[in-house]
């Protein structure tokens, strides 16, 4: 019987149990030296060096962006002189498309329409170079976005900035356009800054809106709260995105035992930077003032049952189909505890006065008018 040499042994012994990434380094690269034969620190060594290589190249795709932005804006710069100067039309900005492709066939984003938009980002931001931050760590496509949705500076730097803290995707940027979130952030009917430390009732107010749009909600007319929770709670990641960031989602129908008796809270979640709870009701009618006590009572027994003693207390956020302002600030004047009251709506359409909703073009119009529009700008 043959008997395998120990130093074998050890050998395959070792590549068992050596990292993947060790394995996949030593198949790439023949003759390297093993991993095993690497003095003690070089696991720190590799670690460290891996993490400035991660470093370094995020800081050059941020710098490789800043750059892209302002080689786009001195061209949108020259083009929108020259237009304003000399006046010519769209044909010198489609030839010179072309001419730039034929010189660089390998350089990207020199389509007409592209060299248009940066005509219209050099216009919107005459003084771009000065401005940068947090406008120039967005994408040339987030870009276009804040060109295509919104026309004045001050709300286009809002979103700007608002993208560049919360990472938004360009769809999200978007999406966050299209409810108008810079009119509804921070505007629900609170008590924050009376049972609140300023620090915390700040950043709390901040996490609200009024109203909060459930868009993505499919519902009947006639639709129970019940209903309005399943719908939020099946489509829970478009839901915190609409409560913003921050917000991590605990539970629905939270049993809480009170002395006995058996209560079930309809949403919880966690706030991850104001470090405490927040228990949301949902009501598919007006507010009313006795909403409030229901609401207290589950804030006070989450922080009893639940709440670590680090955390800090609950807040409560009531979400109402609708609210009178006035009897929601009377209603909270006299609480003591953290509460915000919003209305929800699952359009803007829904928040605006009538005569103004019918005075709006109907789907068929738009379609009718756009056509027509397409079609005179191809003939």
């Amino acid at each position: 019987m043959s008997v395998t040499p120990p130093s074998v042994m050890t050998t395959a012994t070792d590549r068992s149990n050596m990292p993947s990434q060790e394995l996949a380094t030593e198949a790439s690269f023949p003759g390297v030296p093993a991993a095993s034969s690497m003095p003690d620190w070089y696991p720190t060594l590799l670690n460290t060096v891996a993490q400035e290589v991660r470093v370094g190249r995020t800081r050059a795709l941020a710098a490789a962006n800043s750059e892209l932005l302002n080689s786009y804006w001195s061209i949108g710069r020259q083009l929108a002189d020259r237009e304003s100067e000399q006046g010519w039309g769209a044909k010198v900005v489609t030839r010179l498309s072309a001419d730039i492709r034929t010189r660089f066939p390998e350089a990207k984003g020199f389509s007409p329409r592209n060299l248009r938009y940066m005509k219209s980002f050099a216009q919107a931001w005459p003084d771009f170079p000065m401005l940068q931050a947090p406008l120039a760590t967005l994408p040339w496509y987030h870009q276009i976005a804040l060109l295509e949705k919104l026309d004045d500076a001050a709300t286009r730097l809002w979103y700007a900035a608002a993208a560049a803290q919360h990472g938004w995707s360009r769809n999200v940027l978007t999406h966050q356009i299209s409810t108008r979130l810079h009119e509804r952030s921070g505007q629900a009917i609170t008590n924050f800054a009376a049972t609140m430390v300023a620090a915390d009732s700040d950043l709390a107010q901040q996490a609200t809106k009024d109203p909060y749009v459930f868009d993505f909600l499919s519902m009947s007319d006639r639709h129970t709260e019940r209903d309005l929770e399943l719908q939020l709670v099946k489509h829970v990641e478009k839901f915190l995105l609409e409560l913003g960031q921050g917000f991590a989602f605990v539970g629905e129908q939270v049993r809480l035992e009170i002395a006995g008796d058996e209560f079930f809270a309809d949403l919880l979640f966690y706030h991850l930077k104001l470090r405490c709870y927040m228990v949301i009701e949902l009501k598919a009618v007006k507010f009313e003032p006795g909403f409030l006590g229901q609401l207290g009572m589950y804030m006070a027994a989450v922080d009893d049952l639940m709440a670590h003693p680090d955390d800090k207390p609950t807040i409560g956020l009531l979400l109402c189909k609708e609210k009178n302002s006035v009897v929601a600030e009377y209603a909270l004047r006299g609480f003591n505890a953290p509460v915000g009251i919003a209305e929800w709506k699952t359009s803007l359409a829904d928040s605006l006065p009538d005569e103004l909703v019918a005075s709006l073009p109907s789907i068929e119009t738009l379609e009718a008018e756009l056509a027509t529009e397409a079609a005179r700008l191809q003939g």
